[in-house]
C-alpha cells in the first residue's frame, strides 16, 4: 500500500456534513381523494383506453398470417444461427 495517512488531526479534504435536522414533531395528516377526483381519475382513464382501441378489428386470416410470418422468421434466425457456427470462424 503506498497511501500515506496523516496522524495528526486536522483537514481531511472531505466536506463536512451538516448535522440532521431533528424528526418532525407530529405526523402529518393524510389527505384523502374525494369522491369527485376519483370519478374525474377513472373517467380520464376510460376516455384515453377508448381513444386507443383499434377503428377495425384483425381479421382471422391475417392474425393466422401473422403467426406463419413470426414462424418463419424464427426459422430463417434458427438457419443463420447454424450457417454463422458453421461458416464463420470461432470468436
Amino acid at each position: 500500500m503506498k497511501t500515506a495517512l496523516s496522524t495528526t488531526p486536522g483537514r481531511t479534504g472531505q466536506p463536512v456534513h451538516p448535522p440532521p435536522s431533528p424528526p418532525l414533531a407530529a405526523p402529518r395528516q393524510v389527505r384523502r381523494v374525494s369522491l369527485i377526483d376519483r370519478a374525474a381519475l377513472r373517467l380520464g382513464l376510460a376516455l384515453i383506453t377508448w381513444g386507443r382501441r383499434p377503428l377495425e378489428l384483425e381479421s382471422r386470416e391475417r392474425r393466422a398470417r401473422h403467426a406463419e410470418q413470426y414462424l418463419a422468421r424464427l426459422e430463417r434466425e434458427r438457419r443463420a444461427r447454424r450457417w454463422q457456427g458453421l461458416n464463420l470462424p470461432p470468436r
